[in-house]
Order: C-alpha cells, then sequence, then structure tokens
C-alpha cells in the first residue's frame, strides 16, 4: 500500500506504517489526507491484525510544516477545511479497527505528539522525545492531545515552556512501554505486535472499541458498556475457540468470525 508520504508494508498479519516525508515528515495537507487513507485502508483489511507506526530517517515527526503556512494568503474556508483534514489524520489512527503501536524513532513534536496519542501502545528509542514546542512560533495546540499521555503539571509544563520529554523519561513516567537502542526499536514493536497478531482479530477489534468507548465514561457506564462487548464476543466463533483450546490446552486457531 503506498502513498506520497505514508508508505505501508504487510507482512503476517502486521502493517508497518512509515511516515515518509524528508527531511523530519512534517506534516502538510498530503501527509494528513495520505494518513487517513492508508489507517482506513487498514480497518478494512482481513489480512491486517495490527499495525505499526513509526517515522522514516531520526525523526518521528517535527509536526506542522510551518514553512509551508509562511507568508501564505488563505482563501475564505481554508483554514476549516485545514483543520478538519489535521483532525481526521489523527481520528483515523484513534478509530483504526485494529490496534496501533507506535514505535517513536525521534522527535515527536507538536502534530507529531498528536500523532503518537493517537496510537494504543507507545514504544520509545533512546534518541525519542515527545514536545509541544508551538507557544515558540506563535501557535497553540496538541494540549488534549497531550493529556492521553501525561498529568496535569507536566503538560502544563509542556504548553508553556515547550519542554521534551526524552525516551527514558517517557519510560520512567510509564507513557512508553520500553525505552530502547534505536537500533532495536522495531524488534521491540515487533515482539508486541506478534503477541496481538496472535490472539483473535474480532477480539481485539472489539476490544479497541471499547477502550475508546469508555475513556471519558463514568464507571458505572464504562463497565456496563464492557459487559455488553464482552456478551456480543462471546457470541462468536473466536471466542467458542479460544474458551475450547484454553480447556483442551492447546494452541487456539482463530479466523476472525
Amino acid at each position: 500500500m503506498e502513498t506520497e508520504t505514508v508508505k505501508c508494508r504487510i507482512a503476517d498479519h502486521i502493517a508497518v506504517v512509515t511516515m515518509d516525508r524528508p527531511p523530519v515528515n512534517a506534516q502538510n495537507a498530503q501527509m494528513n489526507t495520505d494518513m487517513a487513507q492508508v489507517f482506513d485502508t487498514i480497518s478494512d483489511r482481513d489480512d491486517v491484525r495490527v499495525a505499526i507506526l513509526t517515522g522514516a530517517g531520526k525523526c518521528f515527526s517535527a509536526g506542522a510544516d510551518i514553512k509551508d503556512r509562511v507568508g501564505k494568503e488563505r482563501a475564505p474556508g481554508d483554514a476549516w477545511q485545514h483543520n478538519r483534514r489535521v483532525r481526521e489524520a489523527f481520528h483515523a489512527i484513534v478509530e483504526c479497527q485494529k490496534p496501533v503501536i507506535g514505535a517513536i524513532n525521534g522527535p515527536a513534536l507538536g502534530a507529531g505528539l498528536a500523532v503518537a496519542a493517537s496510537c494504543d501502545i507507545l514504544i520509545a528509542a533512546e534518541e525519542a522525545a515527545i514536545g509541544l514546542p508551538e507557544i515558540n512560533v506563535g501557535l497553540l495546540g496538541g494540549g488534549r492531545h497531550a493529556m492521553r499521555l501525561f498529568g496535569h503539571s507536566r503538560t502544563r509544563r509542556m504548553l508553556f515552556t515547550g519542554l521534551r520529554v526524552d525516551g527514558r523519561e517517557l519510560y520512567r513516567l510509564g507513557v512508553a512501554e520500553a525505552c530502547v537502542p534505536g537500533a532495536m526499536l522495531m524488534d521491540a514493536a515487533m515482539d508486541i505486535a506478534r503477541e496481538i497478531a496472535a490472539r483473535s482479530p474480532v477480539a481485539m477489534r472489539l476490544a479497541k472499541h471499547s477502550l475508546n468507548t469508555i475513556e471519558e465514561m463514568s464507571l458505572r457506564d464504562g463497565y456496563r458498556f464492557e459487559q455488553n462487548m464482552t456478551v456480543e464476543l462471546g457470541k462468536t466463533e473466536d471466542s467458542k475457540e479460544a474458551m475450547r483450546a484454553f480447556v483442551e490446552k492447546r494452541t487456539p486457531v482463530f479466523k476472525g468470525k
């Protein structure tokens, strides 16, 4: 699967998605469109059970392409269209039917932070850094995405000062599942991806849908929703196969039904 700025290769039920817009994977209109297209396509592909998202080169994504904005006059409606396109690029990751592992290989800044925060699981290279530098270039944004990763004080310090949080600190704070040397990043991400790919794809789809839905619910409403999803999962062939395999002490064979 190829687009102009986002590449995707698929093998063994794992899609490796790479933002590829040299030199720093800065996001422009084309990348926003490509990102949404790739993850919407992944949602519909039965041969994909999990995705890994990373950046080409030494940068995950340096954020919005500021050079693309300077000195340009916008026609009426352009700002609204731009904002909508950017939102949908991030939401395509959040709403992807398959779990998405973010392999943060370098700086993930501004809109790059939003991409990282839209993933389900994060693995950081030692060279990784997450930050919100918008305040330094006359912009705002990314605070709500940062709240998915960081606590109250750290989020505000990042937004007010442009503070960057490196890979080791991301791991210490529990934002990332691991912090590894850059050369080992994709291996670490692949290990988790293989674990997920071995599970029932229908269970993964319902699990992600459930987590996305209950994120801002009350405890009572959220748990009720999870219970209902458990009932739905129990009706599937994969659920019955998982139970049989457990009792028979063998590896289950899932069909995604």
